[in-house]
C-alpha cells in the first residue's frame, strides 16, 4: 500500500488544497493529511479546529486520515513509515521554495522520502488561506474557494476578527 502524506498550515483548507488532495489519491491508495502547527505563525483557527474543518469535507472516506504535527515532517513520515511526500504548487515562487524542502527532507531522511509536485489546477492558482481569510474578513463570497461544508465556519471566524 502506498501512503503518501501532505502537510499544511490549512488555516483554513481551501478549493486549492482539496484539488490537491483529490489528485493524490490517483497517485497514493492512502493519504495523511498533517496539520502543521508553526510557533511563529497567527492561526485564526486553533489546530483542532483545522482538522475539524478537513475531516468535516471528508468525512466517510477510508483513504484519507486527518492528523496533526509539530516538528520536523520527516520524523512524522519516519513514525509513519511514509516515504512520499506530496506537494502543491501554484506558481515558481512555490517551486522554488518546495525545491528547496524536497533537498532538505531527502537528506533529513537518509534518502527515504521523495517529493511529488502536483501543480495546481489552473482556476486555484490564486487562492490561497490568505485570500480567503481576506474575503472572508471583508464578507465576501467564498463560494468557488472553500467547501460549501465549511463556508459557515469561516465566516463565523471572520465575524470575531471584525469585532
Amino acid at each position: 500500500m502506498k501512503i503518501g502524506v501532505y502537510a499544511g498550515s490549512f488555516d483554513p483548507i481551501t478549493k486549492g488544497h482539496q484539488d490537491i488532495i483529490e489528485r493524490a489519491l490517483k497517485i497514493v491508495d492512502k493519504l495523511i493529511i498533517v496539520v502543521m502547527n508553526n510557533p511563529t505563525k497567527n492561526y485564526w483557527f486553533n489546530l483542532d479546529e483545522r482538522k475539524n474543518l478537513i475531516s468535516k469535507i471528508f468525512e466517510g472516506s477510508d483513504s484519507i486520515k486527518v492528523d496533526e504535527h509539530a516538528g520536523l515532517l520527516v520524523d512524522f513520515m519516519a513514525k509513519n513509515s511514509c516515504n512520499i511526500l506530496i506537494k502543491g504548487l501554484r506558481d515558481v515562487k512555490d517551486f522554488s521554495e518546495e525545491m528547496t524542502y524536497s533537498f532538505a527532507n531527502k537528506k533529513l531522511s537518509n534518502g527515504e522520502v521523495d517529493t511529488i509536485f502536483i501543480p495546481t489546477s489552473e482556476k486555484y492558482t490564486y487562492v490561497s488561506s490568505t485570500f480567503v481569510k481576506e474575503l472572508a474578513f471583508y464578507n465576501q463570497s467564498l463560494e468557488g474557494y472553500v467547501d460549501s461544508k465549511v463556508i459557515d465556519d469561516i465566516l463565523n471566524r471572520a465575524r470575531k476578527y471584525r469585532g
